[in-house]
């Protein structure tokens, strides 16, 4: 059997690539509303919490399905999973930018989740399939890089866009960028080599699940991603709102370019990966996880300039923890990797659905003080469990 892409060669370059346009075309569509939540709430009449269920409702969609998805592309392959995934999610795109009503916008982000639930399920168990496995904790930092610049892409254009053509109008031009990004997906990935595929039967599915939660360091990991995406999304969620607010009074279109704080999420999952090789993931990990703590302390402060200093530093810890969480629960998960990748995403999403809901309520009934406390305490069990549980080395 192939011990995969090795890093310098061309199939290394092109999966990397390729995996940073799949980034770009799942995260952007999928984040587009979040940087245009006030408008959505002023056109559609709901409240801020209402109003986050239509980036919550495409997590959560994403969430229900990365277990379906891990089974088909355990038969069809990872590269057509992923290619199926990518096309029908950005069709719905589209098609949201024109809905209507508020329910069925609702409605019509939670079917574009579960399509774009086929790329995060799948991307991890792609890389260690196909990528050496010397290299595989770098890849997989790469592809959060991706992520990174998809969410911000998806963000920052789309709120401009929206103060001038609405907020639909940002979410159709986000849409159009995905279309790029999809296309160049399709014509870089590079062809399976390590891939073997396997036949649908339930019952090996639900056996393979099930030996994806026996091990309790994967538990944990998959914890990570609940609480740490659950307070990152939180943040970006309500931020918009509290500087909408006295003494700050700032309009989405300004808001938006906090989103560029998402740029050293780019460098901080890279850059993790590095560090992972000289310090250990487990080190990495709570040394990110500590950093988002300190962030929120300083976001905390009734000053614009802390606030930008603070989400940087919030983003960089949240995106260099995910990035050894994500790359480290298939390297745990030797026989069931896109089972255990799938859940950790399962995970992730149900997080940024629960608590990008409820920080909504939380924001509402107290205050912003209230709120950074409430998303210090998620990031703080986060860190407690990994570092009473995850192996030191690894």
């Amino acid at each position: 059997m192939t011990q995969g892409h090795e890093r310098g060669s061309r199939g290394y370059r092109r999966m990397l690539a390729a995996l940073l346009c799949a980034g770009v075309a799942t995260f952007a569509q999928l984040y587009s509303v979040q940087g245009v939540l006030p408008l959505i709430q002023a056109d559609l009449g709901v409240t801020p919490a209402q109003s986050a269920l239509t980036l919550s409702a495409a997590t959560f969609g994403i969430a229900v399905s990365v277990v379906g998805w891990a089974a088909v592309s355990d038969r069809v392959g990872r590269k057509r999973a992923m290619v199926a995934a990518i096309l029908v999610a950005t069709l719905l795109a589209l098609a949201s930018a024109m809905a209507p009503t508020f329910p069925l916008l609702v409605l019509i982000r939670f079917v574009e989740g579960c399509a774009l639930g086929g790329i995060p399920a799948v991307a991890m168990a792609y890389i260690a399939e196909e990528v050496h496995p010397a290299h595989s904790a770098l890849a997989a930092a790469s592809f959060i890089s991706g992520n990174s610049l998809g969410g911000l892409s998806g963000r920052i254009v789309a709120a401009p866009v929206a103060e001038v053509l609405g907020w639909r109008g940002g979410v159709l031009v986000v849409a159009l960028v995905a279309v790029v990004a999809m296309v160049l997906f399709v014509l870089l990935a590079p062809a399976q080599r390590g891939f073997r595929p396997r036949p649908l039967r339930l019952g090996e599915i639900a056996s393979r699940v099930l030996e994806a939660v026996r091990d309790r360091r994967l538990l944990v990991l998959y914890l990570q991603a609940f609480l740490l995406m659950g307070s990152f999304v939180a943040m970006y969620n309500y931020l918009g709102f509290h500087l909408g607010e006295p003494p700050f009074s700032i309009s989405p279109g300004w808001v938006s370019l906090l989103f560029l704080a998402y740029l050293s999420g780019t460098w901080s999952s890279a850059a993790a990966g590095r560090l992972a090789l000289r310090w250990g993931r487990r080190r990495v990990l709570l040394v990110s996880g500590a950093s988002m703590i300190l962030a929120l302390v300083v976001v905390a402060v009734p000053w614009l300039p802390a606030i930008v200093a603070g989400l940087v530093l919030y983003t960089a810890g949240f995106f260099a923890a995910h990035s050894i969480a994500n790359g480290w629960v298939p390297a745990l998960a030797h026989r069931v990797p896109a089972q255990a990748s799938s859940l950790y995403i399962l995970g992730y999403y149900t997080g940024s659905s629960v608590v990008g809901y409820f920080g909504g309520v939380v924001y509402s009934a107290t205050s912003w003080l209230a709120f950074c406390a409430f998303l210090g305490l998620l990031v703080l069990a986060a860190i407690t469990t990994a570092r009473l549980v995850l192996p030191r080395t690894g």
